[in-house]
């Protein structure tokens, strides 16, 4: 913990206890410079990857000053989001209305709402909300605003953005706002992520007076105070905010959810995903991919020694050490991982996330009736939130998101599923599955009919054993249970075999969740599509 973000955890406690002095208890924070990324003109976008961060203990030839500060060769940017924690209702595949505890957005509404990561630069996320911001936001208006919602100048303060927020705007959009996955998050490894969760109660269940945290399953290294399990760390009050930090772990896809009476929250659809992208991505396409990896062996954080570490992440691909400069061109190349030799390359992502929905269980959980916990019995299957054939957006070859409006109690449309699960891939290239499971009662299992399931990541590990041998595999299907994730390439870099116009299936083998509750052809499928081109943005299709 460094003196710069000790205020994090002040400021944001403060907001807490600021019930009992104020009526200001909401706060947001995102601040544009640290001491582990100093200059705030550098924090606003990724810089390229050359090596490790190096640091001194001494400020130009002063006397040591007790912590650690960047000298040269700063990686990595700052990432802020805002989350807000209650209630709201999503649409299942057959119109059924099913009512959630949930997740909403409350920055990057233009993003999220176009199947986009919430998580924003300093630079947007630090912009005054407009006056006109109004309930279901940008559903209601099509407001185009990424900032953070109620983000106001602190006029006691002069005027300064210092985290203070107009309540009502925060109160107008996070009400009833619930998302079905919880908001998408992505940031980049030597990111520093600073989250607000904002509490803004049960509407549904006033008699309820909910805590809700953010747990990141599996993130490692997470500092307990962080980590959103209410024994060890903060848990969050109706009325209240809370700014968690995060310094960005080794890449892979993780997910999250509240750490409150999980099996409960869990099943209600208090779930999403976070992704962290590796610096392979930033490197410079005249360096080989190998070279990369060894400049990394000076990062503690992601040095791998096979000799002495038995939970080294990346170790040096065999046989890398023979690369030639050029033998993989990585311009215009992601990866999901840092892999050394281009084995994680792909051209687009798409995060998936599995659920289930017990309908009795929420039914009862909105009409004050005890749930049946060991009753528990899902059955909708969802996709990203989505059962099919609402897992496709209907104007199929135009983009894969068209955010899911459901009309809820306060008479306005939400963005309740903003995230489709249509599958756009262009020819000749590569798409990357991130799939994740929070089921509570199910496994889940994934089948892919003519594009091989390339499994290259577990768990957000890269699946290569401790001599640097790639232990990925390929396979027709996959299963998962609740709390793991998977990293899956569909590959169609085979253009006698895929061409623009074809259309695959990624549907469940398992029958009974090829359904919308009581009504069958539904559940757990989506189509892929051959494209001959797809922006990595939008993810539209062109033939």
């Amino acid at each position: 913990m460094t003196r710069r973000w000790m205020g994090t955890v002040v400021l944001a406690l403060s907001g807490m206890a600021a019930t009992t002095a104020s009526a200001q208890s909401f706060r947001v924070q995102c601040p544009t410079s640290t001491i582990t990324h100093p200059t705030e003109a550098n924090n606003n976008s990724e810089p390229a990857y050359s090596g490790p961060t190096t640091f001194h203990s001494t400020n130009a030839g002063t006397p040591a000053i007790g912590y650690l500060v960047p000298s040269a060769n700063v990686n990595g940017a700052i990432k802020c989001q805002q989350i807000s924690g209650g209630d709201g209702y999503a649409t299942m595949g057959d119109g059924t209305q099913t009512y959630m505890f949930s997740f909403g957005p409350l920055s990057g509404l233009s993003h999220i709402a176009s199947g986009q990561p919430g998580t924003e630069f300093p630079n947007v996320f630090n912009t005054v909300a407009p006056a006109t911001l109004m309930p279901g936001d940008p559903a209601t208006s099509g407001i185009d605003f990424n900032g953070a919602v109620g983000l106001a100048p602190d006029l006691e303060n002069g005027g300064a953005l210092d985290g203070h927020v107009d309540a009502r705007q925060i109160m107008d959009v996070g009400v009833m706002n619930g998302n079905i996955p919880a908001p998408l998050m992505a940031i980049d490894e030597d990111d520093e992520f600073f989250l607000t969760l904002t509490n803004v109660g049960m509407i549904m269940r006033p008699d309820l007076f909910e805590q809700h945290t953010v747990h990141f399953h599996g993130y490692p290294n997470a500092s307990a105070f962080y980590d959103g399990v209410p024994d060890a760390s903060v848990a969050i009050n109706i009325g209240g905010s809370f700014t968690y930090y995060y310094l960005a772990p080794d890449a892979g896809t993780y997910f999250w959810h509240c750490h409150i009476t999980p099996p409960e929250h869990l099943q209600m659809g208090m779930v999403g995903q976070i992704y962290v992208r590796p610096r392979q991505n930033r490197v410079s396409s005249k360096t080989t991919l190998y070279a990369a990896l060894q400049n990394q062996q000076g990062d503690p954080r992601t040095a791998c020694n096979s000799n002495v570490d038995i939970l080294c992440t990346n170790p040096l691909p065999f046989g890398g050490d023979n690369q030639k400069p050029g033998t993989f061109d990585t311009t215009g190349q992601m990866f999901a991982y840092n892999d050394g030799d281009g084995s994680t390359a792909y051209d687009v992502e798409y995060p998936l996330q599995i659920h289930g929905f017990d309908p009795n269980f929420h039914f009862v959980g909105m009409t004050f009736n005890p749930e049946g916990f060991a009753d528990m019995k899902d059955k909708y299957f969802l996709l990203n939130g989505r059962s099919y054939p609402d897992t496709v957006y209907s104007g199929t070859l135009k983009a894969t998101s068209a955010a899911m409006q459901t009309q809820t109690a306060d008479g306005a449309s939400h963005f309740s599923q903003p995230l489709s699960a249509n599958i756009n891939i262009p020819a000749g290239g590569k798409a990357l599955l991130r799939i994740s499971d929070l089921d509570v009662s199910e496994y889940q299992t994934l089948a892919s009919l003519g594009i091989p399931m390339h499994v290259i990541g577990y768990n957000a590990k890269l699946l290569r054993d401790q001599e640097g041998n790639n232990t990925d595999y390929y396979a027709n299907s996959i299963t998962l249970g609740g709390g793991e994730s998977l990293d899956v390439i569909l590959d169609a870099s085979d253009k006698t075999k895929y061409s623009a116009g074809q259309t695959f299936f990624l549907f469940t083998p398992n029958l009974d969740h090829l359904a919308n509750d009581a009504e069958n052809f539904g559940g757990l499928m989506t189509e892929v599509h051959i494209c001959a081109s797809v922006d990595p943005t939008t993810k539209t299709c062109s033939l």
